[in-house]
């Protein structure tokens, strides 16, 4: 029997339209189809109905019937719903050609130009569920047959782009290639419409193309006038992209993709990738489409070092510039990253590529990101109206290592083209532009979770994607200036100078209330007398007597009789920061001394700001009162208690003396080797400050004025200056230590061990419990061997404690346990501890209440997923099996013969390894999204110091300025205080996140480490094994009670926030 493309040529076109892998094919082949049928391409809907109605074989019928079942939808109302519309697309990006498809279904006449002629980025696209529900209804498995078979859903870019610009073919639309948009040009007369200026000339028919919708999407390089652009910064971030050759050998598919993983909480990995290689990254994504993708963010002393940059400079351009940048180091870089990762299974790495013909990798800096102000104008001129979109990255450039981009870009393209059909529809501009900003209000904070579960049901109309949504969000008054009658001056780019996401609560107090509020909080304590913010609080007493009113109990005021004023205003300041949570900013000797008088204003206004909505009662302020940097507060606690277990540890309590009291902000873990602390005693006056160095950073000795100061330790310094002494990377609040031997500060990963052997006495204080790069936490979850791991050292005990001595079944208990916060909060996503694990639960929960008991098989071991791309829908192409090994495959085969339903057990295997990659896709996602706003708010620190700067100069200056223009200069300056003091609350917050993740970390660690010994049969554990076995149960029980304490303090904070109420401050 003849094939159909025997019988039909336009069948052999059609096919050729299907198959085709490269831009110039898909518009050759689809010309030829044209010209076979006897049509002009371009033509929009019609143009489609015509072919449809020629192209009648199976392979065409089942793409039309997918096309069709989206284009039935109500909103389109059968493609008559923007009848008569011109819309213009600038760009041929993923987000402008779906953009085109939308407008091309609703029926409107859609021109798309693009400046390049073909498609050539191998960069991959990671995808929401919805995206790829999307694609999938618009044909994707008929283009692209590989589409999401592996075990991460993505595609790459230019597969994305060669998928939708054959659907917009199909559906009409009209593209021109190599012509780029300049800008546009406004009707000269009553009657005419708007035009674009077009480069190089174009044809006719295109320069005389007048249209009443532009929709831009040509990247965030280019914004139509008028626009407002708006730049959000963080610390510098260079990202490294690198594409290699893929071969689709066996060996390489069974090489396990890599989700994603971060240093912010599995260091190990990254230090020994730093010893091997040298070679310091801060993440690394590896994902297997058309290429081998990798996607990482390098350190810039790493790249320097390396000799990738050649010189050091402090403009970004001119530092990732291509006359700085090495190609050939930068080759050697990204494939020795790769290949580690991978630990060398990809073979010989050759990179694919790029547009030019030179190898696909790439530095680009990720430091900025752009937000446009707005996402739509109208512009009229001479009775003409135009509507103004943009879409992609043109309206919000995406932060990478989220995998946003393209599930946003969608979104966005959707609710731009609800615009153009509410437009068509003769709704008002305002109106139009009012409902198009309040869904450009919830674009950003769309994630999966927050969206609606039921994928099938997204379609153009908003309310099927947003559960609460309000498109009278933003009201048509607040928006008259988006409205045009001429086009007004070019893009603005507006730096996002103060930090917007989270500003200061309530106002600042005057001069005037601050002493009014300490005169209140202190009245009735014998001998303290507040008249002023100076000399009143020189002998102590004042403060003592703040302090004690906030939180009595910590001293009778009878027991400060005779004691000096330096030894009270020492206890004062040590116990506003160690039970308040109101960190120094001067120093003991500069309060008795009064010679600092800004800083000491600084210092109670922070009292201020946090307690002036409590009640004034003798009561003591609860953790969670508002205003209280509680996070910071139980940081500090937690740490000292920390940092004291470790130095008893270490026998340094051994002759009674109380050891020195620090805030040493480190990973809550007591399974690290004790840090002994400085011979500092922690009684005498002494211990915060010595005399009047708050003016001084610790470190480089330069001038500190009262923004610059972080205190750390008990001294001062510059949070520029304050950087790990190896890598210079910046230090986070509980993600650094000092070494008791040269007194340099260093961040986990570089803290050196004291008493380690050379070899390993570059490793952060967390590698030595964790496995080594073959055995770490890679996405692969290899199988620790059974013998402990070489180099491990028992934590030494304490003299007090027991050895724990628990049963079999009670270690068990222990190492499956999770502990798991109120269901009302937001915990993070916890990783699958082992495929077989998961596998266990989740099929034992799919069968309860059908009738199968629940199974209690032995415990198993961790597996190796090894994977192989195999299709997601079994009628489209044959199936491969990924192997999984006998225990996990004994249990599942059990719970699959029990359930009757033994044929679906490749499915479940497939489903289950896709399950555990997204879970941990996500606590990547997490701990990207904390490091950027670490980031941010780093940024937003140094803008504040900076104007502090000039107003504390200017305060300081024996001027004649007014006395007035003083008060404000003061007020300004302690409004920046308040932002700073709410930053780095903030900034706490997030590092108790980080601190969730370490522990979710190391507990999943311990707990596989513990099921190799466990596993073993008893008589073949020898003396030592039994030993090990019991260090890494006590270092289990350390994390379990650590993750608890972190839970305890949120249900706490939670019940108090809820106890109080909303009060003033929200």
């Amino acid at each position: 029997m003849a094939s159909p493309t025997s019988i039909n040529p336009a069948h052999a076109h059609f096919e050729s339209v299907l198959q085709a892998q490269l831009c110039q094919d898909v518009l050759s082949s689809f010309q030829g189809l044209c010209r076979a049928l006897g049509l002009e391409p371009g033509g929009g809907l019609p143009q489609y109905h015509k072919i449809k109605a020629q192209l009648n074989y199976w392979s065409a019928k089942s793409l039309w019937a997918k096309l069709d079942k989206r284009a039935s939808q109500p909103v389109y109302q059968q493609g008559r719903a923007c009848t008569g519309t011109k819309c213009l697309v600038v760009g041929a990006g993923p987000c402008g050609l779906r953009a085109a498809v939308e407008l091309a279904m609703l029926g409107a006449r859609v021109v798309l130009v693009e400046k390049r002629t073909k498609f050539s980025r191998h960069n991959v696209l990671h995808l929401w569920p919805f995206t790829i529900h999307d694609l999938r209804a618009l044909g994707a498995k008929k283009f692209y047959g590989r589409f999401c078979t592996g075990s991460l859903d993505h595609i790459s870019i230019r597969q994305l782009q060669l998928l939708l610009l054959k659907v917009a073919l199909l559906l009409g639309v009209e593209i021109h290639w190599g012509v780029t948009f300049t800008g546009l040009q406004p009707p000269p007369r009553k009657g005419s419409g708007w035009r674009a200026q077009l480069q190089p000339s174009p044809p006719a028919q295109l320069a005389n193309y007048e249209f009443d919708v532009l929709i831009s999407a040509a990247g965030g390089k280019f914004v139509p006038e008028g626009f407002t652009v708006r730049e959000m910064r963080g610390k510098l971030a260079i990202g490294i992209t690198a594409n290699f050759v893929n071969g689709r050998t066996v060996e390489e598919t069974q090489v396990p993709e890599i989700s994603g993983v971060a240093r912010i909480y599995n260091q190990s990995f990254f230090q020994s990738l730093l010893k091997a290689t040298g070679i310091d990254l801060e993440n690394i994504v590896y994902y297997k489409d058309d290429t081998h993708y990798f996607v990482m963010t390098a350190k810039k002393q790493c790249l320097l070092r390396l000799g990738v940059l050649r010189q050091d400079w402090p403009e970004t351009d001119r530092l990732l510039g291509s006359a700085n940048v090495a190609p050939e180091a930068l080759q050697r870089f990204a494939r020795a990253a790769a290949d580690f990762a991978t630990h060398g299974k990809l073979g010989k790495l050759e990179f694919a590529q790029d547009a030019h013909g030179r190898p696909d990798v790439s530095a680009f800096d990720f430091t900025s990101m752009m937000r446009a102000e707005s996402s739509a104008r109208v512009q009229e001129k001479h009775g003409a109206r135009l509507l103004l979109g943009l879409v992609g990255d043109c309206l919000v450039e995406p932060f990478w290592p989220l995998g946003t981009g393209v599930a946003r870009g969608f979104l966005a393209a959707f609710d731009a083209a609800w615009m153009v059909k509410r437009w068509a529809e003769g709704a008002g501009p305002l109106e139009v532009l009012a409902e198009r900003e309040s869904l450009y209000q919830l674009l950003s904070q769309t994630s999966p979770e927050n969206m609606h579960r039921n994928v099938a049901q997204y379609g153009l109309d908003p309310a099927s994607r947003y559960p609460n949504l309000n498109l009278r969000a933003v009201t048509p008054s607040q928006v008259r200036d988006l409205y045009d009658v001429e086009a007004k001056e070019p893009v603005q780019r507006m730096s996002d100078k103060t930090d917007s996401r989270k500003p200061a609560t309530g106002s600042v107090a005057t001069q005037e209330e601050l002493l009014h509020w300490c005169q209140e909080q202190t009245a009735g304590y014998p001998g303290v007398h507040v008249t002023d913010l100076s000399s009143s609080w020189a002998d102590g007493l004042a403060l003592c007597a703040l302090v004690h009113r906030l939180q009595p109990g910590l001293l009778e005021p009878s027991e400060l009789q005779g004691v000096g004023a330096l030894e009270a205003t020492s206890w004062a300041l040590k116990m506003a920061e160690h039970e308040l949570g109101i960190t120094p900013v001067l120093s003991a000797q500069a309060m008795v001394a009064g010679n600092d008088p800004l800083g000491l204003i600084a210092y109670l206004s922070h009292f201020h700001s946090a307690f002036k909505s409590t009640p004034h009662n003798p009561g003591p302020v609860s953790q969670g009162s508002p205003g209280t940097a509680s996070a910071v507060l139980f940081l500090g606690k937690l740490q000292r208690t920390l940092q004291r277990t470790r130095a008893q540890g270490n026998g340094e309590d051994a002759g009674g003396k109380k050891p020195r009291v620090e805030v040493e902000a480190e990973t809550p873990s007591t399974e690290e080797p004790p840090v002994p602390e400085p011979d500092v005693p922690v009684t005498p006056p002494s211990q915060y400050q010595e005399a009047s160095a708050e003016d001084l950073c610790a470190l480089c000795g330069e001038h500190l004025y009262i923004l610059e100061r972080l205190c750390a330790n008990g001294r001062f310094f510059h949070r520029s200056c304050f950087r790990c002494h190896i890598c210079e990377a910046t230090l986070w609040p509980s993600g650094y230590g000092q070494h008791p031997g040269d007194g340099h500060f260093y961040c986990l990963q570089h803290l050196p061990q004291p008493g380690h052997k050379e070899d390993s006495s570059d490793r952060g204080p967390e590698s030595q419990d964790l496995p080594t790069h073959s055995e770490n936490n890679m996405p692969s979850r290899p199988s620790i061997p059974g013998a402990p791991q070489e180099g491990t050292t028992p934590v030494p005990s304490q003299p007090t404690r027991q050895l724990i001595r628990l049963s079999s079944p009670e270690r068990q208990r222990l190492s499956s346990l999770h502990l798991t916060p109120d269901p009302e909060m937001e915990a993070p996503p916890k990783p699958p501890r082992s495929c077989s694990v998961l596998a266990r639960q989740a099929l034992e929960g799919s069968f309860v209440g059908w009738g199968m008991p629940v199974q209690s098989p032995q415990v198993l071991v961790a597996v190796e997923k090894e994977e192989e791309e195999s299709p997601c829908s079994s009628d489209e192409e044959a199936e491969e099996d990924v192997p999984l090994d006998s225990d996990t495959e004994q249990v599942l085969w059990n719970l699959a013969k029990n359930s009757g339903t033994m044929n679906s057990y490749p499915t479940w295997r497939r489903t289950l390894l896709r399950r555990a990659k997204e879970e941990e896709m996500k606590r990547f996602c997490k701990a990207q999204a904390i490091q950027r706003r670490q980031n941010e708010i780093e940024a937003a620190l140094r803008e504040l110091e900076a104007k502090g700067t000039e107003l504390e100069l200017a305060l300081r200056s024996r001027s004649s300025s007014p006395e007035q223009q003083k008060a404000l200069w003061l007020e300004q300056l302690l409004q920046l205080v308040q932002k700073k003091n709410s930053l780095v609350a903030e900034e706490a917050e997030l590092m108790i996140t980080v601190q969730e993740l370490n522990l979710e970390e190391k507990q999943w660690q311990l707990d596989q480490e513990l099921r190799t010994y466990m596993n073993r049969e008893e008589t073949l554990k020898t003396a030592a094994d039994r030993q090990a076995e019991d260090q890494v149960l006590r270092k289990l029980v350390d994390v379990v009670n650590q993750r608890d304490a972190l839970i305890r303090f949120q249900e706490e904070r939670r019940l108090s926030e809820l106890a109080s109420g909303p009060g003033p401050q929200g």
